[in-house]
């Protein structure tokens, strides 16, 4: 049986809670530590020319290829762009990444979001894994929901493997049923505690923002990865979890 290890983190652009200090470095460390197969990162800088002239430790190129250095293959969309820069999803991956494309489900011009859709090759299977950032008011979410199960329903057979993880701003927890019941996916965390994780703030986690959703494949493992290192980092908290395929 074939397993593999995934993350899902919003990383604040590379920055601490409250942007007090650039944390790039420290988090392409951590990130290392835990190893995963596949990341599913949000609110990844693509480009910051700002930034780039105010710390002299700037990444020479976009957060995704500076994370994914040698270690996994990178795919970013750009969500929102500004005149200095712009910043969006990513998926790195220790497996070949044989097609990506970003779409957008921005419903205002003021919050810009994305899905980033990738086909992973793990030998003779597909997985395919989307990176999600939702709306942070529900009217928009349940829409961007609905995107992104018109999306799946078109565009993945339902008998591939599927991996739908990142921060869905659903802090009333609602999205979990309602996928469930469109898209027949089960939620990591809700394997072990019936509820998924709580992961905001990172210093103090409440709320149970981020998500890892799957159809095909099983949960053998899953952490949330809190406590002061990890608060320093980002203001949301990563989540891991070990899968194995379904035959």
């Amino acid at each position: 049986m074939q397993t593999l290890s995934v993350c899902t983190y919003n990383i604040h652009k590379g920055f601490s809670q409250f942007n007090r200090r650039l944390m790039v470095h420290e988090l392409r460390e951590r990130l290392r530590g835990l190893n995963p197969d596949i990341l599913f990162l949000q609110e990844v800088q693509g480009q910051h020319s700002r930034h780039a002239l105010r710390h002299n430790d700037w990444p020479a190129h976009g957060q995704h290829e500076f994370l994914a250095e040698d270690n996994w293959q990178a795919a970013y969309g750009h969500n929102a762009v500004y005149g200095h820069g712009h910043h969006g999803n990513a998926v790195l991956s220790r497996f070949p990444i044989t097609a990506a494309a970003n779409h957008d489900v921005s419903l205002t011009r003021l919050e810009r979001r994305g899905l980033l859709h990738c086909e992973l090759e793990l030998g003779k299977r597909t997985v395919h894994g989307i990176c999600v950032h939702l709306s942070l008011t529900e009217y928009q979410r349940r829409r961007q929901l609905e995107l992104l199960a018109e999306h799946v329903e078109h565009n993945i057979p339902h008998d591939a493997p599927l991996i739908i993880a990142g921060d869905f701003n659903d802090w009333r927890v609602h999205a979990s049923d309602w996928l469930a019941e469109r898209l027949s996916l089960h939620e990591a965390f809700t394997e072990f505690d019936e509820q998924p994780a709580r992961s905001f703030p990172s210093s103090m986690p409440v709320l149970r923002l981020d998500r890892i959703y799957l159809r095909g494949l099983r949960v053998r493992d899953a952490q949330v990865h809190s406590g002061s290192r990890w608060a320093k980092l980002s203001d949301h908290s990563p989540l891991t979890a070990e899968l194995e395929l379904v035959a």
